[in-house]
């Protein structure tokens, strides 16, 4: 409706993992019939649900400025982002056009290569929904990235309305979501997801909404990520804004090699 220079692609590896989960939502609402004078067997009625527009595409290419920011330094790049639908994400990040880094996400894996370093990082599916208490697969990252749904409805879902917004609230194990939706675009602008356990907290802003397709696409967006460590309350703050977006049925390219000489970390 979530979100460098050459010597700090380390620390873009390390954001890019900490914003994967980057999650958001579609709803329903438990509803019950009651019958008046004696009991029937019947099916519950379907789920009430809001309805959300949702990108939809063959393949997807654009370009945005991805700015990472922590408490000690921010960070800046360009992005090449390339997605096959419900199949593969592809992203390139360069500075001052020397290209920095790349990734590559299906549904197998995140693979991160930083070419300055001359190192890349594999992460598993299984590791990642381990980490945050919440279930990241493909599908989940590609919803989060278009600002679609991730969740399938589910009668346990809460609606209701916050402010000039409809509301729905879901559960995921230990986390909560927020998610708030622009009752006229039909559109997630907000979403908040909180551990219970940790409080650990990632909210998603998503606005600038323009045409794309047949439907509507946040131009911009901003990720904020709370985590406890060490130190303290960590914020990490990711925003991606986008220049150019473009969605059709023409085959895209996705080429992706890691050199022999590379270390895996």
């Amino acid at each position: 409706m979530i979100f460098i220079n050459l010597q700090a692609s380390k620390s873009v590896v390390v954001h890019m993992q900490k914003i994967l989960p980057f999650v958001f939502v579609t709803v329903a609402l438990l509803a019950f019939q009651s019958c008046s004078k004696k009991t029937v067997p019947t099916l519950p009625p379907p789920p009430k649900t809001l309805n959300i527009e949702q990108i939809d595409f063959g393949y997807l290419h654009g370009k945005a400025r991805l700015v990472f920011k922590d408490e000690k330094k921010e960070r800046e790049v360009k992005a090449t982002i390339r997605i096959r639908k419900d199949s593969v994400i592809w992203m390139t990040f360069s500075v001052i056009g020397v290209q920095a880094g790349k990734a590559l996400i299906n549904k197998d894996s995140i693979t991160i290569v930083s070419t300055v370093d001359k190192e890349y990082y594999v992460f598993g599916y299984e590791e990642l929904s381990k980490r945050f208490n919440f279930k990241i697969d493909y599908s989940v990252i590609e919803a989060a990235m278009l600002g679609n749904p991730i969740k399938n409805n589910s009668r346990e879902n809460e609606i209701g309305q916050e402010g000039d917004r409809d509301k729905m609230i879901q559960k995921e194990g230990s986390v909560t979501i927020k998610s708030l939706i622009n009752p006229i675009l039909r559109k997630i602008e907000y979403v908040e997801l909180v551990e219970a356990t940790t409080s650990n907290m990632l909210k998603v802003e998503y606005s600038n909404f323009q045409p794309l397709g047949d439907k509507n696409f946040a131009y911009h967006g901003v990720v904020n990520v709370f985590y406890k460590s060490a130190a303290g309350i960590i914020n990490n703050t990711i925003t991606i804004e986008y220049n150019k977006a473009e969605v059709g049925d023409k085959e895209l390219k996705f080429p992706f090699k890691i050199p022999q000489r590379y270390d895996r970390r």
